[in-house]
């Protein structure tokens, strides 16, 4: 790695497709949870399924927040033509389609799609000589999407993320601020409810390909990080200094991060060295150097910890590349890594600020911490679960039947127009702002505090739906709880039922799904994103591929209609099918 940056141009992003440029009531803030993020997954890979299919099951993704997007080619690197119209651009189409588009905040890849970008075509002459590597990563170029279909490569604007906190005099933030795509930011950092530039976050699950991670070892740290989530973790956040240059790049801006962590009552520490030795707190870490090794350290990493290390590599998964990558500490137990995809040079701004681990321990998520401390996202790929929050006060949520002034019992019956009042506490005496109610994945409206959601089920489908009602507390962090319970909805007299079996199958047998329906003409019957099948008539059955479904837990749906209207439908109970090699 060479301290000699390349010097570019300051280039200002561009504003992008109408879609993207969302109005919505000034209360709708930010903030992050399972219905604002879109999961890609690639239907050619039997890896790319099963990784999402671990992350919609930890985290309990809708399943029209799901997009199969089929990719055959490379699973290293593509060039920024086929990037924006093979990939970036179908993303965001089909989030428009499905009326998603203000909901959205981050677009995440599953494993196999390439995580480098190639945008050598599209430099400038003038700028040609001066970047003797024109590539950037998958997240780094979803996440500055407006600069994607912009004119001229705004990319490389060493300040392109104006969504990166401004560094207090102390060194350190002085303020963390949840995400929306929606919001629009100023170039001192300022949140915009008008103009300014907007950016969604992004990050890959995981890489399957070269020194990437195995499919186990990706389901396994995105179910530990779920799990972490308002764990508040005891560990330590540890900074390692050493005489590398990867190490004293960022050296200086240690002892006030650490301070700063302290005052949250998160304990944190420098420590000379590589990695920490023999610790078994491990909930962050910071380091610097091309290669380690954890197993001999004898430290243990804490589920949620972000463990980053500044190197030229550490984002590069081929055989053939030196330096250690960032799936090790993945492969160890941590939430989240990065690491860039080309040589970066040792230019700060294209590396977390250490600030990423305040951010954290603020309460932000990963993919918040993460886009809040980099300033030049260009290079970084993003690798985790962007939802994890261990330090988050999470809303414990709860419905009420306006009616019957009951709490809200799963498969409860509904008909016509239904009052629920959503009701929550936050830990350590924070507020509640505001709620916002979801029907099968979709917003379809919100309420302030102590007021009520009503809405009409005769509007809607017969038979099952999931409802979920979201609390965003008060903060400027804007974290979110919620409940989720399934209901029925029943005004009319179709019916659907579905059956899957066997239950538990293997990847190269089949599965045989049967359906039965009253007052329907025919069926659709999906899973993860993916049409299974359709039938006519009211009764029929199906013989699938296990393969289709990828390997892990999956859920299979089924709808059916009896006419044009959204309540000529019926939707079927699902049905959990696990999938084994």
């Amino acid at each position: 790695m060479t301290t000699t940056p390349v010097r570019r141009p300051r280039l200002r992003a561009l504003p992008w497709l109408a879609l993207a440029a969302v109005t919505l009531p000034a209360a709708a803030r930010g903030g992050g949870g399972p219905e604002n993020v879109f999961v890609v997954a690639n239907p050619a890979s039997a890896d790319s399924l099963a990784v999402a299919n671990a992350f919609v099951a930890a985290r309990g993704i809708p399943p029209i927040n799901i997009l199969m997007l089929r990719w055959q080619d490379s699973a290293e690197n593509t060039t920024i033509d086929r990037f924006r119209n093979e990939l970036l651009l179908p993303v965001v189409r089909a989030i428009d389609s499905r009326r998603l588009t203000s909901q959205i905040d981050c677009i995440v890849w599953s494993s196999d799609f390439p995580w480098r970008i190639d945008y050598k075509n599209e430099l400038p002459p003038e700028l040609v000589s001066k970047d003797p590597y024109p590539s950037a990563s998958l997240t780094g170029m979803t996440m500055l999407f407006n600069t994607v279909v912009g004119s001229g490569p705004a990319w490389l604007d060493p300040e392109s993320n104006d969504y990166f906190r401004p560094l207090g005099r102390e060194g350190v933030p002085e303020t963390t601020q949840g995400f929306r795509a929606w919001y629009g930011w100023g170039q001192r950092g300022e949140l915009l409810e008008a103009g300014g530039t907007r950016y969604v976050l992004s990050a890959m699950l995981g890489v399957t390909a070269g020194r990437g991670n195995t499919v186990r070892e990706i389901s396994s740290y995105l179910a530990s990080a779920a799990k972490a989530d308002g764990t508040k973790p005891t560990g330590t956040i540890y900074f390692m200094t050493n005489s590398d240059v990867r190490a004293m790049t960022r050296n200086a801006v240690f002892p006030a991060t650490v301070k700063a962590l302290e005052r949250l009552g998160v304990k944190a520490e420098i420590v000379s060295g590589i990695l920490p030795s023999g610790r078994k707190d491990v909930a962050g870490l910071m380091t610097g150097t091309p290669e380690f090794n954890w197993r001999s350290s004898g430290s243990t990493i804490v589920p949620g910890a972000i463990c980053e290390n500044l190197t030229s590599f550490g984002g590069i998964f081929t055989a053939s590349a030196e330096q250690t990558p960032l799936s090790e500490f993945l492969r160890q137990g941590a939430a989240g890594s990065s690491g860039t995809v080309i040589e970066p040079y040792s230019i700060p701004a294209k590396f977390p600020h250490a600030s990423i681990q305040v951010h954290y321990a603020r309460g932000a998520s990963l993919a918040e911490a993460f886009y809040q401390s980099v300033h030049a996202p260009y290079q970084l790929l993003v690798v985790g679960d962007p939802l994890c929050q261990p330090w988050a006060s999470i809303p414990e949520v709860e419905i009420v039947d306006a009616a019957s002034a009951t709490v809200l019992q799963p498969d409860t019956v509904l008909s016509g127009t239904v009052a629920i009042e959503p009701r929550a506490t936050v830990p350590a005496g924070g507020t509640v702002d505001r709620y916002e109610l979801f029907i099968d994945g979709v917003r379809v409206m919100q309420c302030g505090a102590g007021e009520q959601l009503t809405f009409d089920t005769a509007r809607l489908a017969d038979g099952h739906h999931e409802l979920r009602v979201v609390a965003i507390e008060s903060s400027s962090i804007e974290t979110q709880g919620r409940c989720v319970v399934p209901v029925t909805f029943r005004n009319g007299d179709r019916t659907l039922t579905l059956d899957v079996e066997p239950r538990r199958v293997r990847r190269s047998e089949s599965v045989r799904i049967t359906l039965a329906g009253r007052g329907v003409d025919g069926c659709v019957v999906f899973a993860t994103g993916r049409v299974l099948g359709r039938t006519t008539g009211s009764e029929s059955a199906i013989e699938v591929p296990a393969e289709l479904l990828g390997r892990g837990t999956v859920t299979v749906r089924a709808t059916a209609r009896g006419g044009p209207a959204p309540a000529d439908a019926v939707n079927a109970v699902p049905v959990v099918v696990e999938v084994g090699d």
